[in-house]
C-alpha cells in the first residue's frame, strides 16, 4: 500500500480520534469548572451556616476528590472504555488499600464523626482516649490535648471514639472531691460548721450551689469528712489545693487532734 493509500485509509481513525480527544479537552475543562464552582457552592453555604472550618474543608476536598474521579471515569467512558471493569479494579484496590491503612481509614473515620457531633471542642478540658488535658486541635486523624503538665499528646480519633469521652468544661461549673480526716474525740458537726463557713471565702468557690460538707464513712481513726466545693472549670486546680490549705488551717484553729488509729490487743489465756 503506497502513502497515498495508507493516508486514505487512516485519515477517518486519525479525524475520529482528534474529535474525541478535542471532545475529551472540552470535558475536562468544562468538567473540573464545573467541580470548583459546586465545590464554592457548598463551601459558602455552610459557612453561611457557621459550619466548624474543619468539616467544611473536610467535605469539599471529599467532594472534589469523589466528583474528579467520576469525571476520570466518564472520559474513559467517551473514549470508549468498558467502565465496569475499571470501576470494579477501583472498588478493589479501595478494599486492599482500606486493609492495609485499616487503623489510618478507622482513625480518619471517627475524625468526622468528632467534627459532626462535637463531643468537645478545642480549648474543652477532657478526658478522651485515656489522655486528660485541654484539647488544642481536632485534626481528621487525631486529636492534640495538653495534660496538666503541659505535655503535648496526640490521640487517634478512633481511640477517641472508641472509648468514654469526659468533657469537664460542657457543664457551667463541676465539683471538687476532697475529704477531711477527724480524730474519734473531736464532733463532726462542729467540724461541718466551721468548714462551711470557711469554704465561701475561698477565692472563685461559686455560692450555688453551696460546697457539701458530711460524714461520708467513719474508719479506725474517726470520722471522714466528704467536703466537694463548686467551681468553673478554669480554677479547679486553685480551689482544690486553697481547699486542702482552709482544712487544715480550720482543723488546728480549732485545736482538733491528729487522727490516730485506736487498735485494742487482747491477749487470750489458753485452755
Amino acid at each position: 500500500m503506497d502513502a497515498t493509500g495508507f493516508w486514505a485509509s487512516t485519515q477517518p481513525l486519525l479525524i475520529s480520534f482528534g474529535l474525541k480527544l478535542l471532545g475529551a479537552i472540552a470535558i475536562v475543562i468544562i468538567g473540573r469548572w464545573l467541580i470548583r464552582l459546586i465545590s464554592k457552592m457548598i463551601t459558602k453555604a455552610m459557612e453561611k451556616q457557621r459550619v466548624e472550618p474543619t468539616i467544611v474543608r473536610y467535605l469539599s476536598n471529599t467532594l472534589t476528590v469523589g466528583l474528579n474521579v467520576l469525571l476520570f471515569i466518564g472520559i474513559l467512558g467517551f473514549f470508549g472504555v468498558e467502565t465496569t471493569s475499571f470501576a470494579a479494579l477501583i472498588a478493589a484496590l479501595g478494599i486492599a488499600i482500606g486493609a492495609a491503612w485499616g487503623g489510618l481509614l478507622s482513625n480518619f473515620a471517627a475524625g468526622a464523626f468528632i467534627l459532626v457531633l462535637r463531643p468537645f471542642k478545642v480549648g474543652d478540658y477532657v478526658l478522651a482516649g485515656e489522655v486528660e488535658g485541654t484539647v488544642r486541635s481536632i485534626g481528621l486523624f487525631n486529636t492534640t490535648i495538653d495534660s496538666p503538665d503541659n505535655v503535648l499528646t496526640s490521640v487517634g480519633n478512633g481511640a477517641i471514639m472508641g472509648g468514654t469521652i469526659k468533657n469537664f468544661t460542657h457543664n457551667p461549673y463541676r465539683r471538687v472531691d476532697l475529704t477531711a480526716q477527724l480524730d474519734h474525740t473531736v464532733d463532726p458537726r462542729d467540724a461541718i460548721l466551721r468548714l462551711k463557713s470557711a469554704l465561701p471565702k475561698i477565692d472563685n468557690v461559686l455560692a450555688a450551689p453551696q460546697p457539701d460538707v458530711e460524714i461520708m464513712a467513719f474508719t479506725e481513726r474517726g470520722p471522714l469528712l466528704a467536703v466537694r466545693p463548686y467551681v468553673h472549670n478554669d480554677h479547679y486546680w486553685q480551689v482544690y489545693f486553697d481547699t486542702n490549705r482552709v482544712i487544715r488551717d480550720t482543723f488546728g484553729t480549732a485545736g482538733y487532734p491528729v487522727p490516730e488509729a485506736h487498735v485494742q490487743l487482747r491477749q487470750l489465756k489458753a485452755a
